[in-house]
């Protein structure tokens, strides 16, 4: 394949294919929003919201940035997978009130992953005066919020997409050099169907990335 070098992306040389695919989705989608709100400050206090194919390279990308990490989840069943294997901080169950009411009014930043209906009134309460709340997941439905809850303290709900190219290589320039990648399921062209049957099931730890080369390979007379 031929392209114009303006459109091209160098992997560097310590950087695996299959796991380091995913980051030029997941990856700049969290990496950016770090850097442009200034949550990429060391000592910064950064939730992610949401711990999935976007949210555990979003803990990745905080904590080498040096920032204090929480991750929020409905599930008590990852706490020990963020705090274990992803290095996070602390880890929060959205459903607790308790847990919530602790930390109210102590984070920076939070990165919002999720993409299922949900409400994001309970995370603004948990961040500091001039905080910001940042989505980048893709809800089907409408969020609620009321005005008090950015008025009071003057916090800030923005939303972010992916990257140009030139912050997609630094990305990836960073991530190689503080050996960042994603993790990763490789399956055969054949797999697809069934891998999106467990995606329904939410059945990824985190991505799945199709073995193009070997499946074309094999079907060549």
């Amino acid at each position: 394949m031929v392209a114009n070098e303006h459109f091209i992306i160098k992997f560097p040389d310590n950087m695996p294919l299959d796991a380091g695919a995913p980051l030029l989705c997941a990856g700049i989608s969290v990496y950016s929003p770090l850097k442009y709100f200034g949550l990429d400050v060391s000592g910064t206090h950064v939730a992610v919201a949401g711990l999935g194919g976007l949210g555990h390279v979003a803990v990745k990308f905080a904590k080498a940035f040096g920032a204090k990490v929480t991750v929020i989840s409905t599930s008590p069943k990852k706490e020990k997978e963020a705090l274990e294997h992803l290095g996070a901080d602390y880890f929060l169950v959205s459903s607790d009130q308790d847990q919530l009411k602790a930390a109210k009014g102590t984070m920076d930043g939070i990165i919002d992953t999720i993409s299922a209906p949900h409400s994001i009134v309970p995370l603004t309460g948990l961040l500091k005066p001039q905080g910001k709340l940042v989505m980048v997941g893709l809800p089907e439905k409408p969020l609620e919020l009321p005005a008090a809850a950015v008025v009071m303290g003057r916090k800030t709900v923005a939303g972010s997409n992916i990257g140009g190219l030139k912050e997609t290589q630094e990305m990836l320039d960073f991530a190689a050099k503080h050996n960042i990648t994603s993790d990763i399921e490789v399956i055969p062209m054949d797999y697809v169907n069934t891998a999106f049957e467990r995606l329904k099931k939410a059945d990824v730890r985190y991505r799945f990335v199709i073995d193009i080369g070997n499946t074309l390979a094999a079907t060549k007379p």
